[in-house]
């Protein structure tokens, strides 16, 4: 385990290079720039989440979450988005057999970019994306849920106009109430992810992402539940007239479940997650 946390640490350094565009937004699949926009700019934004493959038995969940996001003011930007998913389970030991889709709950989201890199040596934001959530991510089962996202997010421009360092650190908690028996369950997971990206030619961009998540069962890290290392590639297309496309996908490499023995976590995390993203500004 400790090898696997210094690995994760030294990939977290790791700069991410891409273009030094202000709207670093269509860049990266799971990790963030600081950037907010412009003072009165709009997006619409399109994000699909796919999480496949378990220990066992057929496992695959899509998440698709459809945001708006607007800048009052310079350096914060509000958003508000509502999630739509769908849940296939078949045999995976622990979770009930499911097959359904359904509204999933809406989020509201603050990003306020503290220090801008364009007038500095780095560029620090901080985002908060409290959610409400009618449907548990992992199993599927209905719940009442109130949790998550909370991130610090730094990056540096290395080389002007052309490369940006990025590092992300997040806090994600949640605490849902079964709507069949009414039980209540706490958790939380935390996060440290980076990418590697360059423009292999105008307005197109490849490169890499890597995250660490670690799981626990209460809020305030009360219990360790398991931990993932996740790398994979990134692409991304920016088009005329502000609309952009970009696809990602990471795969678990390490991981471990508490208590249980294997090289990867399947109870806590995924085998496989994917992400497409489309939007336009305006």
């Amino acid at each position: 385990m400790v090898p696997t946390v210094y690995l994760a640490v030294a990939l977290a350094v790791v700069p991410t290079l891409v273009l030094a565009d202000d709207n670093t937004e269509y860049h990266f699949g799971f990790t963030a720039g600081t950037a907010v926009g412009e003072v009165g700019e709009k997006e619409i934004q399109s994000r699909l989440t796919g999480r496949f493959a378990k220990s066992a038995g057929h496992y695959d969940t899509l998440s698709n979450k459809l945001e708006g996001e607007y800048v009052p003011t310079r350096d914060f930007r509000l958003s508000l988005g509502a999630y739509v998913t769908h849940h296939h389970i078949a045999g995976v030991p622990g979770l009930d057999d499911r097959r359904n889709g359904a509204f999933d709950g809406l989020a509201f989201g603050m990003k306020i970019r503290l220090l801008d890199r364009k007038h500095g040596p780095v560029g620090l934001a901080i985002e908060a994306e409290p959610q409400w959530r009618r449907v548990d991510e992992a199993s599927g089962a209905p719940v009442d849920q109130i949790g998550g996202q909370y991130s610090i997010l730094l990056d540096k421009e290395l080389v002007p106009n052309r490369v940006v360092s990025a590092f992300n650190l997040a806090y994600e908690p949640e605490a849902s109430r079964s709507r069949i028996t009414g039980a209540w369950s706490h958790g939380s997971t935390t996060g440290i992810a980076t990418a590697i990206m360059a423009q292999a030619r105008p307005d197109f961009f490849i490169g890499a992402e890597a995250r660490y998540l670690r799981k626990y069962g209460g809020l305030a890290f009360d219990a360790f539940a398991g931990h993932a290392l996740r790398l994979g590639p990134t692409v991304s297309v920016k088009f005329p007239g502000g609309y952009w496309l970009l696809a990602a996908w990471n795969i678990q490499v390490v991981g471990r479940s508490a208590g249980e023995p294997g090289s990867l976590d399947l109870t806590n995390f995924e085998r496989h997650q994917v992400r497409l993203k489309f939007g336009f500004n305006y």
